[in-house]
């Protein structure tokens, strides 16, 4: 007797949950296809605070090092060469290891003239591991120093530096 209690205990079961599952069957969904159905790019949506993908404005970093520092996973790399006849330094490394990164935000407080800043990009999938390191200068290239009594350049679009690295990683130009 006790088996036939348990099949009919089970068939209620199932169907108490096929009546909610076929409720919603015919109501509108909540939910959407992304990226194609949406009106206009995710990125334009989510908000000034949002921690995407890390972008290095190397035209106002000062080389303060701060950023390096502050970074609990040794996310950030940076070299800084020294000039031994003017004395001048320069950037000849800066790379961001996007994969190992955590988003924690650290080395954006840090940063006195807000060179690092999170950006809203957040799709930079790639088959190979190694892309994800975002060089910010090129090998062979070097970098003068911000110095904050100089003018500071025009600003660019938050976002545009590393959507700019991204692309030409994919081959898109």
């Amino acid at each position: 007797m006790q088996y036939f209690t348990n099949i009919k205990r089970s068939m209620m079961s199932v169907l108490e949950g096929m009546a909610v599952t076929f409720s919603w069957l015919f109501r509108r969904p909540y939910t959407v296809q992304w990226p194609d159905k949406i009106p206009e790019p995710l990125e334009k949506t989510l908000p000034a605070t949002y921690r995407g993908l890390l972008e290095v404005d190397t035209r106002i970093c000062t080389a303060c090092l701060a950023c390096e520092k502050a970074c609990p996973i040794e996310v950030i790399a940076i070299e800084v060469d020294r000039n031994s006849e003017t004395k001048e330094r320069h950037i000849v490394r800066f790379d961001v290891d996007a994969a190992k990164c955590m988003y924690c935000g650290l080395c954006v407080e840090q940063c006195p003239t807000d060179a690092i800043h999170h950006t809203t990009l957040f799709a930079a999938t790639t088959p190979d591991i190694g892309d994800l390191v975002l060089t910010f200068i090129k090998p062979g290239e070097r970098a003068l120093p911000f110095k904050p009594k100089d003018a500071p350049p025009a600003a660019i679009e938050r976002g545009a530096i590393t959507q700019a690295l991204l692309d030409s990683r994919r081959g898109v130009e």
